[in-house]
């Protein structure tokens, strides 16, 4: 556990050391170095708070438009196959069944609507 330890710290003591000679930190006051990490800081921590709370959503949006592209319409392509089908059952049977079939339409047809619109 302290050789895991003792290597980590090194390890981060010469990542600390490469920033501060790539960037020419070594050079700053202690004011300005205070400054500096306290921007650094900032920044670092809106960004990984900015993923954490964006990035789920954006991959899903990504995701579902990939599906789309890949796939297109099968899902209203499917719903249109069980509206005819049920209206065709709903034809030869009762009144019922009619109306039946014709709130499913209605509400595939809302549906679609909602989705195209972008309100789903």
């Amino acid at each position: 556990m302290t050789g895991r330890l003792e290597s980590f710290s090194k390890w981060l003591q010469l990542k600390i050391y490469q920033l501060e000679v790539t960037l020419s930190v070594y050079m700053f006051t202690p004011n300005e170095k205070f400054i500096f990490y306290s921007i650094l800081f900032l920044l670092f921590s809106l960004t990984l708070i900015a993923t954490i709370l964006y990035l789920p959503q954006h991959v899903h949006f990504i995701l579902g438009r990939a599906w789309f592209y890949m796939h297109g319409d099968e899902v209203f392509a499917h719903q249109s196959q069980l509206v005819k089908s049920v209206l065709l059952q709903g034809s030869s049977g009762t009144a019922t069944a009619a109306a039946a079939a014709q709130a499913v339409q209605t509400t595939i047809a809302a549906a679609a609507k909602g989705i195209v619109k972008g309100e789903l």
